[in-house]
């Protein structure tokens, strides 16, 4: 099922909201740390390509963002991924693919995210969304 794009501005626009409450992000992430462990650790294993340690804490905000994203559009919790999901869409480039399946995610992950190797991390981790949802 594609995510309609209006369900992605939703998402964002409650998250920019939110960001005046400090305890927001460390909340976001913090919950995606404990519930989404092997995606954590996926994207920290990429810590040389992304920057270190602020760029990994992004981009494990913009994935929690992005489970807000997916399990709305499913109607349910994201089931916790595992090594075995993020290989399974591991082929070919997961920007294009990302943008072939869900565009809307696609321009979100274009739109929000500077560095080009989070960029392609962050979209990895949405085609393992979208392949469980």
């Amino acid at each position: 099922m594609k995510i309609k794009q209006e369900l992605v501005e939703t998402v964002v626009n409650e998250a920019s909201t939110k960001m005046s409450d400090a305890n927001y992000s460390a909340v976001l992430v913090g919950g995606f740390v404990q519930s989404q462990v092997q995606v954590t650790q996926f994207i920290s294993a990429h810590d040389r390509e992304l920057g270190g340690t602020e760029a990994i804490v992004n981009v494990i905000f913009h994935a929690a963002l992005l489970g807000v994203v997916f399990s709305r559009a499913a109607g349910r919790t994201l089931r916790i991924l595992s090594f075995e999901d993020l290989d399974s869409v591991a082929s070919g480039d997961p920007l294009t693919v990302l943008s072939e399946l869900q565009p809307s995610v696609g321009d979100f992950i274009a739109s929000n995210v500077e560095n080009v190797e989070a960029r392609k991390v962050l979209a990895l981790i949405a085609l393992a969304m979208d392949r469980v949802m």
